[in-house]
């Protein structure tokens, strides 16, 4: 009872089964998500109880945020992006950069991301430090920018709802493609790094412990 009240009000462990938001976040690590950081809504409840009316103790995610939600277009599957759009906010992908409200976001060339996969191949990926207009700096993967998702429209976002994207701009299912992300749907912020464990080697990687969010 104590464990459910704490993943339901508190902070709730997820693990990252996909590659959309390298280089922050890599496959198999595992995280907390503060729930309380944007308030409740029935989907903060298991089965996404409907015993709460629209959202209680809101507050409103900070451009640059790490957010698990629940993807729009089942209101059931959890998906975590970083939040690049406000209520109000114009956006649009040009040539792989992303524009807020007509200006291009900053973007600087730093060194390769660089892995390899379980045969030994090694496969590096331009990437870049993005800068955010409240300052936030992240890292992103841009393999090209000449990919369908690198040049858009332009997304008006509406009222009580965010524009998500993830860092792995080439390879992630994310706004782009199916619209914008509910304030009802938030489930909470990550907030932190606690572990990463390779299925496939049978051992944790601990060295990136408390590493964090950037």
């Amino acid at each position: 009872l104590i464990a459910l009240v704490v993943r339901t009000f508190a902070y709730e462990p997820f693990n990252i089964p996909s590659g959309s938001m390298l280089p922050t976040l890599l496959i198999g690590d595992y995280l907390f998500v503060s729930k309380f950081s944007y308030g409740y809504s029935k989907h903060s409840l298991p089965f996404s109880l409907p015993v709460i009316p629209g959202r209680v103790f809101e507050d409103t995610p900070e451009r640059g945020d790490v957010v698990v939600f629940k993807l729009p277009t089942d209101n059931k599957t959890d998906f975590i992006k970083r939040i690049v759009g406000l209520p109000g906010d114009e956006i649009q992908v040009k040539g792989g950069i992303l524009h807020i409200n007509g200006t291009p976001v900053e973007r600087e060339r730093v060194e390769d991301f660089v892995s390899t996969d379980d045969f030994g191949t090694t496969r590096r990926v331009a990437r870049f430090v993005e800068t955010l207009p409240n300052g936030v700096k992240h890292y992103i993967l841009e393999e090209t920018d000449n990919d369908p998702m690198d040049n858009t429209r332009i997304y008006k976002v509406p009222e009580d709802t965010f524009f998500a994207m993830g860092d792995n701009r080439d390879r992630s299912n994310d706004s782009r493609e199916w619209g914008f992300v509910p304030e009802e749907n938030l489930l909470g912020r990550a907030v932190g790094i606690w572990l990463n464990f390779d299925f496939e080697k049978g051992c944790a990687d601990l060295s990136r412990v408390g590493d964090g969010i950037h």
